[in-house]
């Protein structure tokens, strides 16, 4: 049984070794893992039961914590300005991927989707590991995502290092994802 808590710093030592930890995000409990640890990231794909291809996105606390991933000689001033423009907030944006964004985050895209969060207790989450961190809907793929801890856990009753035991924020659905290049959304 994974261990509740409600130290967002709990969650931290979890993630950097390579483990699968739940928290609370602006609609949905999410699930995160180091995004630079291949086999973490291919663990959360089997505990979703979800394709690797689809890819993952990242949520950081602040820009900084997602600037390295974003390949900025690709990307216009306009296309970071429209993103900043929704930051911190429930937005997602696809963004040509730098050369420091590993190719198991993207699955088959060209770009990496970031976010960097609006919600306190993901951004603090973020804060404690010291670096954006991989974030998808804490439910197997096909089912509703879990909106409290407990539905977290009742998903994944192994499997995680750690639950963060906080409430999500008052959006009624998961993060619109955008293209920063184009405006177009992948997902409303």
């Amino acid at each position: 049984m994974s261990v509740l808590t409600n130290d967002p710093a709990d969650l931290a030592m979890p993630l950097r070794g390579g483990r699968i930890v739940a928290y609370p995000t602006e609609a949905v409990f999410g699930l995160g893992c180091d995004p630079h640890s291949e086999r973490a990231v291919a663990d959360l794909a089997a505990l979703k039961q979800r394709s690797p291809e689809q890819g993952f996105l990242l949520i950081g606390s602040d820009f900084a914590q997602i600037a390295p991933y974003i390949d900025m000689g690709k990307t216009p001033a306009d296309a970071l300005d429209r993103a900043m423009a929704t930051w911190p907030g429930p937005y997602t944006w696809i963004f040509p991927a730098s050369p420091h964004a590993p190719s198991w985050l993207r699955g088959t895209r060209a770009g990496v989707a970031l976010r960097v969060t609006g919600h306190a207790w993901a951004a603090r989450v973020c804060e404690a590991f010291g670096a954006a961190i991989v974030s998808t809907s804490a439910n197997p793929h096909g089912l509703p995502p879990a909106r409290t801890a407990r539905e977290a856990q009742a998903y994944f009753p192994t499997g995680l290092g750690a639950i963060l035991d906080a409430p999500v924020g008052a959006q009624g659905r998961p993060s619109t994802i955008r293209d920063a290049l184009t405006g177009a959304i992948a997902r409303a």
